[in-house]
């Protein structure tokens, strides 16, 4: 069940990722990248939910 768990929770951290960088690559997320000098929000909260997920469901996955 840990596995299962573990490889679902991998695969929903790569989803955060990927779709964070989706979004990183608009015109509006350049833009206020470029005025700001850091990403936009709803980039970093997908960046760290993807990294989380990511590294928890890695954890479950070994462990089980």
């Amino acid at each position: 069940m840990n596995k299962a768990i573990g490889l679902a929770l991998l695969v929903i951290g790569v989803g955060l990722a990927y779709w964070g960088y989706q979004i990183s690559e608009t015109v509006t997320s350049q833009l206020t990248s470029t005025i700001s000098g850091s990403l936009p929000d709803e980039v970093m909260y997908r960046y760290i939910g993807g990294a989380a997920s990511g590294v928890a469901g890695l954890f479950l996955f070994a462990k089980g």
